[in-house]
């Protein structure tokens, strides 16, 4: 089924007998036995419930996994995902990645023993000298967050592969609507389903999506310890944005490309981060691997005070975190996303003071651009 029709239908069991098109909202804690000894596969919601059932298994269609894992927020799953260490292991992560990621790994997962390399995972020579005898995994955002670096996911599965180590790939920026890292040799696939799949910014989320069983069964099992589930409202917001991913990538890409290019010409603009233009350094590896280019675009303005300018003077567009919905959203990484990275970090990697990150939204193109020229005045 193509993945345009499947946004829409998704999974096709619809829980109900009524002939409802919309997938019933089930808010229930707990689920009636019965008889002893008897279930109706349903028990406690911690655990399992039908509308987020649904969810699952439509994203578990969309990334071409087996199964998927719909978690509270998109920290909540990567926090689960990382039970599945122990003290002494040591994960490669990307040197450019979100903050909030950065913070879990160095001041939380740090605390119970799990050892981390960060490393430039565009390089694979880099992430193949980065490999000990402890380590157990790679985890790769591409493209990456705010510097919008892709990574060759085939490599690095190679290289996964032949250490015997879990390749986990963050596909939250271009969605499986552009983007399937199962396909290219990952182990699980991670989302933060608050942003484009939910898409209007009402909703946090979460999801993990394998082809491995035993492996589901131990992420199935650490989700129903730890309990961060996600409820069936919030499932359901999230299925309904899901129907409309699809036009609403397409739409959001092309106004992020419209507008990379006028930023590219602007007088006040020193650079541009964004994968879908021609003079990108990864744009050749970005048309193999994948099926488009996204709409976040990050830029950096010849001053910090300009810096702050734009985003005091900014009305269309929302000065405001996060990223993925119908709305226009410009963040700057350095005090919001990144703030917890060290400065020293931070400034090696490019995310300074003039640097600006632009989630892309739904409006018309020419107001967009209105709204940064005067801004940008």
């Amino acid at each position: 089924m193509n993945i345009n029709t499947l946004c829409i239908h998704g999974s096709n069991v619809y829980h109900n007998d009524t002939g409802a098109i919309s997938v019933p909202i089930f808010q229930n804690a707990t689920f009636a036995h019965p008889g002893v000894g008897q279930s109706t596969g349903y028990d406690y919601s911690r655990i399992q419930n039908p509308t987020r059932e649904h969810l699952e298994e439509t994203i578990a269609q969309l990334e071409h996994g087996n199964e998927a894992i719909a978690f509270s927020s998109g920290m909540a799953a990567v926090t689960a995902l990382f039970e599945l260490f122990k003290s002494g292991d040591h994960i490669i992560t990307s040197d450019d990645l979100y903050g909030g990621s950065h913070r879990l790994f160095n001041s939380i997962s740090s605390n119970h023993g799990l050892q981390f390399t960060a490393v430039n995972t565009s390089d694979t020579a880099a992430v193949k000298g980065a490999v000990t005898p402890l380590t157990k995994a790679i985890f790769i955002e591409t493209p990456t967050n705010p510097m919008m670096k892709v990574t060759d996911i085939k490599a690095i599965s190679k290289i996964a592969k032949a250490c015997d180590l879990l390749l986990l790939v963050d596909n939250t920026f271009l969605t499986p609507y552009y983007l399937n890292p199962l396909e290219l040799g990952a182990d699980v696939v991670i989302h933060s389903g608050t942003k484009y799949l939910s898409g209007h910014n009402d909703t946090l989320a979460g999801f993990l999506v394998t082809k491995n069983k035993a492996l589901s069964e131990r992420l199935r099992f650490i989700y129903g310890t730890t309990g961060a589930c996600l409820s069936p409202f919030d499932s359901w917001l999230v299925l309904r944005g899901i129907k409309t991913l699809a036009v609403r990538m397409d739409r959001q890409q092309q106004n992020a490309l419209e507008l990379s290019k006028w930023l590219s010409h602007h007088t006040r603009i020193k650079k541009v981060f964004y994968v879908g233009l021609p003079d990108h350094p990864d744009y050749a590896l970005s048309k193999k691997q994948a099926r488009g280019f996204g709409a976040m675009v990050s830029f950096k303005v010849d001053c910090p005070q300009a810096a702050v300018k734009v985003l005091e003077r900014v009305s269309l567009i929302l000065y405001a975190e996060s990223l993925g919905g119908v709305e226009s959203l410009i963040t700057y990484p350095m005090l919001q996303t990144h703030a917890d990275v060290p400065e020293n970090i931070r400034e090696s990697l490019g995310i300074d003071n003039c640097l600006l990150r632009l989630s892309v939204g739904l409006e018309d193109i020419n107001d967009l651009i209105a709204d940064l020229d005067q801004a940008l005045k």
